[in-house]
């Protein structure tokens, strides 16, 4: 029987590998930068972290091991996902929409780990965070519907209502961990993404509305959490007040940072690592940098970062298509809201919230999709890249 024009077309595992007469047309910059953050991350999460491998598991090499698998295979990931035509994965964005809301209901029966629930864990195999899985699906799904609503973004029931939707049921699964950083970095990617797809600004300016009148709500209505709140603040404020506890985490980042005035101590000669600064090979990673590497060495960090940052939006320009530049725009503001909130946090910028600053933190499944993602990237920069005959 002979397919009509309105058939659908069947899918072809062929359609995965375009490859081009012209070969690899990627963003060279962009990769340079990425594989420099990935190089520069491995170096200093064994410097930051041998000391507590040793403690913890008897091995200075033990979370560089792991990291080295992840990151060899992430590489693999990225420049095969920098071969696929992006433009298939908008085929699959709610069933990896799907696949987040299981793995966020799966991960509430999973054992506690330091009093949360954030890691589904396969014994013997691997454990990951589910919250990884949904940032991309975010990401996915809010780039599909914005190419599909075109002109419509403007609209309320367009424009806010479906991504409100989907933000506000992802976060409600999170904070039932809870995982109140992961659920800020998924609400920060949202909204940039609707705000450069275009929804109307006054929709933003009445959830900001919404939401300072809900948080004096809670402050009228539920008094017992002022205390709570009164507490962080003061730790964040003075982490002196409290040496021991709640100010304990901001003080020692600080005395690292601190401590490596303009070139540091030297690679390897952080003192703070030494079981006292908590979790050296992971949220406060930056504080070990700023000790060894100095103030020039936090500033390579932040510099790369923002290059991230700005190449992607480069790429995002060029993108042959609304569905592409808004994936890039949403994965390098993934990458770059979660950097700022580790970096923010370690300086005591900001209240104190566990969050991994990418490429350097300790998790190798993170690493995986970060640079699957950065191959997506890659990818949407080839096929423009290709679209224009260079």
């Amino acid at each position: 029987m002979e397919k009509g024009k309105g058939a659908q077309k069947k899918f072809n595992i062929r359609d995965f590998f375009r490859f081009a007469d012209k070969g690899t047309s990627i963003d060279m910059p962009l990769l340079v930068i990425t594989l420099t953050l990935l190089l520069f991350g491995l170096i200093m999460l064994y410097s930051a972290s041998y000391v507590v491998g040793i403690y913890r598991m008897g091995d200075s090499m033990h979370y560089i091991k792991n990291q080295l698998v992840f990151a060899a295979a992430g590489v693999a990931v990225m420049f095969i996902a920098a071969k696929i035509d992006y433009r298939i994965f908008k085929r699959y964005s709610w069933l990896v929409l799907a696949l987040a809301y299981i793995l966020l209901i799966i991960v509430l029966f999973m054992p506690e780990i330091k009093g949360v629930k954030r890691w589904i864990i396969i014994p013997n195999v691997l454990s990951f965070q589910p919250s990884e899985i949904a940032k991309f699906a975010v990401i996915l799904i809010f780039a599909d519907l914005i190419q599909k609503k075109g002109d419509k973004m403007k609209q309320f029931q367009h424009g806010v209502i479906p991504f409100g939707t989907i933000l506000a049921s992802i976060a409600l699964l999170m904070l039932l961990e809870p995982h109140l950083s992961g659920t800020v970095i998924i609400f920060a990617i949202g909204i940039i993404m609707m705000f450069v797809g275009g929804t109307d600004i006054k929709w933003f300016i009445l959830g900001m509305t919404v939401l300072v009148v809900g948080v004096v709500g809670a402050v009228i209505m539920f008094p017992d959490l002022v205390p709570y709140a009164q507490t962080r603040i003061v730790a964040w404020r003075n982490p002196e007040a409290d040496l021991t506890g709640s100010g304990y985490q901001s003080y020692q980042s600080l005395l690292a940072i601190g401590s490596g005035g303009l070139f540091g101590l030297g690679l390897g000669n952080s003192r703070q690592k030494h079981l006292h600064l908590p979790e050296p090979q992971n949220d406060f990673i930056f504080s070990v940098i700023c000790e060894e590497l100095g103030f020039f060495g936090g500033m390579m960090v932040i510099g790369l970062f923002l290059a991230l940052l700005i190449r992607g939006i480069y790429v995002a320009s060029r993108a042959k298509d609304k569905f592409g530049a808004m994936l890039v725009v949403g994965i390098v503001c993934q990458i770059s809201v979660q950097a700022f909130l580790n970096i923010a946090v370690a300086t005591n910028t900001i209240p104190n919230t566990g969050i991994s600053l990418p490429f350097f933190s300790e998790g190798g499944t993170s690493l995986l999709m970060l640079l699957g993602e950065m191959g997506i990237v890659l990818s949407v920069s080839r096929y423009a890249h290709l679209e224009r005959g260079e």
